[in-house]
């Protein structure tokens, strides 16, 4: 009985497309299967089938952090996705699951941990306060995503990387052609062939290096046979791309500071809710379109009463798991006293984002530096009229016109 039950129990799979939202405005296909219950049914636009999804907060760290979920085996299928142009490569770190996931992570975990990111905290803080000399001799109107909020975190990734400065202009148009998809599958690809061949010799030539940036890192492991280049290279793309995701994150935070001054005015007032009250922005950010990678049930496994089977798709929304009013009371106010404030906009699991710590130490250094240097900052345009990407897998102004 309990069988016909669970199995009734399917849902119809609704189409959900990447909408092209503008501001903060969370995605109101997302919010309808929130309401919908716990575990829904959708179809994407691109790969086959359907796949699950799950939005309860604690149904999505259950299945981020559960083995019998994997990543490797969507490997062997074609999963309905978003993205176009999925063409998972074989070792990528994405697409692992312990042990060999754990192996990899291990090998670059001492520049993401406090005292790795430490090690670039002044520097970036020397950097940024440049960008902003910079900006404040040129004068207002000026676009605040081109002047500061894409330069800084790809200056402070490559500086992470071990990236020579010379190079940072060719990763960042890599970068962004992997991450839209309005090129084509063919542009995108040959951006991620380029980077992946400019790693592949930036690692190959540290296998003796003691350095503490990532890619020496990658190298001394590739040399001491605990993983191999092929992997390293991987991993690398992963954590550059995933560098400038913060250019969105900022961008987007920046954009309800501006849109709502009584925000920024209190974290003038009151430098020491800083730390908390970022927490809270990138809990509330909608930091992406739709959702990510899926991961295959390898067993049934029974959530909220629905029965997935062995060999289904399932996804999880951390961004809906950010607004379960189960866990964060009145999710739609953005609530700077909100504690405690377990958020999983970085993920959580064995994949929880390894730059979590990089992207919030950045995000401390932006509002410290804007919020005190420049007392006026304000939109030069009407909230409206901010443009937003359009086509991307990650949401974020495409441009911020501010004035001081």
């Amino acid at each position: 009985m309990i069988e016909e039950t669970l199995t009734e129990a399917i849902p119809p799979a609704h189409p959900w497309a990447a909408l092209d939202l503008s501001g903060v405005e969370f995605d109101p296909v997302l919010t309808e299967l929130m309401r919908e219950g716990p575990v829904t049914r959708i179809g994407l636009p691109n790969g086959e089938g359907w796949a699950w999804l799950v939005t309860r907060y604690d149904d999505v760290r259950m299945v981020t952090n559960d083995a019998r979920f994997s990543r490797e085996a969507v490997m062997d299928q074609q999963v309905t996705r978003l993205a176009p142009h999925f063409i998972p490569a074989r070792g990528a770190v994405g697409f692992l699951d312990p042990p060999d996931h754990t192996r990899l992570r291990r090998s670059v975990a001492a520049a993401f941990t406090a005292r790795g990111v430490e090690r670039v905290r002044e520097k970036s803080r020397r950097m940024l306060d440049e960008l902003i000399d910079e900006l404040l001799q040129d004068g207002p109107p000026a676009d605040l995503t081109d002047t500061v909020l894409s330069p800084f975190p790809i200056a402070v990734v490559c500086e992470l990387m071990g990236v020579p400065a010379a190079d940072r202009k060719s990763l960042h148009t890599w970068t962004q052609l992997i991450l839209s998809s309005s090129h084509g599958a063919e542009v995108s690809e040959k951006a991620k062939d380029e980077m992946g061949a400019y790693f592949s010799k930036l690692i190959g030539e540290r296998t003796d290096s003691t350095g503490e940036d990532v890619t020496s890192l990658l190298g001394a492991a590739v040399g001491q046979d605990e993983i191999t280049l092929e992997e390293g290279v991987g991993l690398a793309v992963l954590l550059q791309i995933g560098g400038e995701a913060v250019t969105n994150n900022s961008g987007q935070l920046f954009y309800i500071l501006l849109t709502r001054p009584e925000l920024a005015q209190r974290l003038r007032a009151e430098p020491e809710i800083r730390p908390q009250a970022i927490d809270e922005l990138l809990r509330y950010i909608p930091h992406r379109n739709a959702v990510g990678l899926s991961r295959i049930a390898l067993e049934d496994v029974d959530i909220k009463g629905v029965r997935i089977r062995a060999g289904d798709a399932i996804y999880v929304s951390y961004l809906a798991a950010n607004r379960d009013p189960d866990v964060f009371p009145d999710p739609e106010t953005i609530d700077f006293s909100r504690s405690p404030n377990p958020h999983v906009a970085f993920g959580f699991g064995p994949h929880y984002c390894p730059g979590g710590m990089l992207a919030r130490l950045e995000s401390e250094l932006l509002v410290d530096a804007l919020l005190d240097r420049m007392p006026g900052l304000r939109l030069a345009v009407p909230p409206d009229q901010v443009p937003f990407r359009k086509g991307a897998l990650i949401r974020g102004p495409e441009a911020l016109p501010v004035t001081w």
